[in-house]
């Protein structure tokens, strides 16, 4: 029987992804993601509970994630969940879980775009790329769902 190991996390980034490169030159991206759900307790009350994720990108994912992520900003990450160990400052052996991302994708506006929004939608698409002149505006009748 084959085995199965992936995470899929989208959450917010805790700090400023830090870029550093291995002595052979490979360049990895470390950065933390938060998670929030909300949870009932037992007298009713609601509480958010935050779950923080270690992730570690590779190569070319991680020279992007370092350029483009900021504290704050919103991710989609895939990948596997690991484990090591370490010697805390006590010589206490530790374990320590992290995600050795895959597949990361930016959520949420773009730093240039702000929280309101920047170009507009209609700016945001014409510089995307050129539209047809003569093409009919879609319309919400248009959209099959």
């Amino acid at each position: 029987m084959a085995s199965f190991n992936k995470i899929i996390i989208v959450g917010y980034l805790g700090r400023d992804p830090e870029l550093r490169y291995t002595p052979d030159g490979t360049p990895v991206c470390n950065f933390s993601v938060a998670t929030t759900e909300r949870k009932k307790d037992k007298s009713g009350e609601f509480h958010d509970v935050t779950t923080w994720f270690r992730v570690v990108l590779w190569r070319r994912q991680a020279e992007i994630a370092a350029q483009y992520l900021t504290k704050g900003r919103q991710v989609y990450v895939e990948g596997r969940l690991t484990q090591s160990e370490y010697q805390d400052r006590d010589g206490v052996t530790r374990t320590s879980l992290e995600v050795q991302g895959t597949d990361v994708h930016f959520i949420g506006p773009r730093e240039d775009e702000g929280v309101g929004g920047g170009a507009s939608k209609r700016e945001r698409n014409t510089q995307a790329g050129p539209a047809s002149e003569d093409a009919p505006p879609v319309t919400e009748d248009d959209i099959p769902f």
